[in-house]
Protein backbone atom coordinates (compact mmCIF):
# COMPACT_ATOMS: atom_id res chain seq x y z
CA UNK A 1 0.00 0.00 0.00
CA UNK A 2 1.13 3.56 -0.88
CA UNK A 3 -0.03 7.24 0.44
CA UNK A 4 0.40 9.46 -2.16
CA UNK A 5 0.61 13.09 -0.62
CA UNK A 6 0.00 15.45 -4.22
CA UNK A 7 0.30 19.85 -3.48
CA UNK A 8 -1.66 21.17 -6.40
CA UNK A 9 -3.66 24.68 -7.35
CA UNK A 10 -6.49 25.28 -5.58
CA UNK A 11 -8.91 25.60 -8.78
CA UNK A 12 -7.56 21.98 -9.70
CA UNK A 13 -9.31 20.27 -7.22
CA UNK A 14 -12.77 19.28 -8.44
CA UNK A 15 -10.77 18.12 -11.86
CA UNK A 16 -8.22 16.08 -9.84
CA UNK A 17 -10.99 14.48 -7.75
CA UNK A 18 -13.19 13.25 -10.64
CA UNK A 19 -9.62 11.77 -12.59
CA UNK A 20 -9.30 9.73 -9.33
CA UNK A 21 -12.82 8.92 -9.13
CA UNK A 22 -12.65 7.77 -13.23
CA UNK A 23 -10.19 5.00 -11.86
CA UNK A 24 -11.69 3.68 -8.93
CA UNK A 25 -9.78 5.44 -5.79
CA UNK A 26 -12.80 5.98 -2.84
CA UNK A 27 -11.26 8.43 -1.02
CA UNK A 28 -9.20 11.43 -0.85
CA UNK A 29 -8.20 14.06 2.40
CA UNK A 30 -7.89 17.47 1.28
CA UNK A 31 -6.47 20.11 3.52
CA UNK A 32 -5.76 24.05 2.30
CA UNK A 33 -2.09 24.75 3.16
CA UNK A 34 0.02 27.70 1.97
CA UNK A 35 3.59 27.12 0.80
CA UNK A 36 5.63 28.13 -2.00
CA UNK A 37 8.68 26.14 -3.91
CA UNK A 38 10.29 27.87 -7.48
CA UNK A 39 7.25 29.81 -7.58
CA UNK A 40 8.28 31.94 -4.50
CA UNK A 41 5.18 34.22 -4.02
CA UNK A 42 4.44 37.44 -5.63
CA UNK A 43 3.85 41.40 -4.98
CA UNK A 44 -0.27 42.41 -4.49
CA UNK A 45 -1.56 45.87 -3.77
CA UNK A 46 -3.73 46.64 -1.52
CA UNK A 47 -4.95 50.28 -0.61
CA UNK A 48 -2.45 51.57 -2.25
CA UNK A 49 0.10 50.07 -0.07
CA UNK A 50 2.45 47.01 -1.75
CA UNK A 51 3.01 44.02 -0.39
CA UNK A 52 4.47 40.22 -0.52
CA UNK A 53 2.96 37.54 -0.68
CA UNK A 54 5.37 34.76 0.29
CA UNK A 55 3.09 31.99 0.63
CA UNK A 56 0.69 30.84 -1.79
CA UNK A 57 -2.09 29.00 -1.63
CA UNK A 58 -2.35 25.45 -2.50
CA UNK A 59 -4.27 22.20 -1.82
CA UNK A 60 -2.96 19.10 -0.01
CA UNK A 61 -4.33 15.51 -1.35
CA UNK A 62 -3.54 12.85 0.61
CA UNK A 63 -4.45 9.51 -1.42
CA UNK A 64 -4.19 6.09 0.21
CA UNK A 65 -4.23 3.06 -2.57
CA UNK A 66 -3.42 -0.10 -3.46
CA UNK A 67 0.27 -1.44 -5.14
CA UNK A 68 -2.15 -1.86 -8.32
CA UNK A 69 -3.62 1.56 -8.73
CA UNK A 70 -0.40 3.24 -7.89
CA UNK A 71 0.50 4.07 -11.09
CA UNK A 72 -2.88 4.93 -12.56
CA UNK A 73 -3.31 7.12 -9.43
CA UNK A 74 -0.38 9.24 -10.49
CA UNK A 75 -1.28 9.39 -13.72
CA UNK A 76 -5.02 10.88 -12.97
CA UNK A 77 -3.31 13.64 -10.85
CA UNK A 78 -1.11 15.28 -13.32
CA UNK A 79 -3.31 14.99 -16.09
CA UNK A 80 -5.67 16.86 -14.14
CA UNK A 81 -3.46 19.00 -12.53
CA UNK A 82 -0.91 20.50 -15.11
CA UNK A 83 -1.39 23.42 -16.23
CA UNK A 84 2.16 23.73 -17.72
CA UNK A 85 3.24 26.45 -15.81
CA UNK A 86 5.14 27.36 -12.79
CA UNK A 87 3.75 26.59 -9.51
CA UNK A 88 1.33 23.47 -10.89
CA UNK A 89 3.23 21.57 -7.36
CA UNK A 90 4.66 17.82 -6.68
CA UNK A 91 3.94 14.40 -5.85
CA UNK A 92 5.16 12.89 -2.89
CA UNK A 93 4.78 8.47 -2.66
CA UNK A 94 5.83 6.61 0.56
CA UNK A 95 5.08 3.23 2.17
CA UNK A 96 1.60 2.45 3.80
CA UNK A 97 2.52 0.02 7.04
CA UNK A 98 -0.60 -0.90 8.33
CA UNK A 99 -4.21 0.40 7.75
CA UNK A 100 -7.29 -0.19 9.22
CA UNK A 101 -10.62 0.99 9.13
CA UNK A 102 -12.32 1.99 12.53
CA UNK A 103 -15.79 0.99 12.16
CA UNK A 104 -15.26 -2.86 10.97
CA UNK A 105 -11.50 -3.24 11.80
CA UNK A 106 -10.66 -4.89 8.39
CA UNK A 107 -7.07 -4.16 7.50
CA UNK A 108 -4.90 -3.26 4.38
CA UNK A 109 -6.22 -3.30 0.81
CA UNK A 110 -9.97 -4.20 2.93
CA UNK A 111 -9.62 -0.85 4.39
CA UNK A 112 -9.19 1.25 1.57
Amino acid sequence: MKLITAIIKPFKLDDVREGLSDIGVAGVTVTEVKGFGRQRGHTELYRGAEYVVDFLPKVKLEIAVSEEQLDQAIDAIIAAANTGKIGDGKIFVTNLEKVIRIRTGETGNEAL
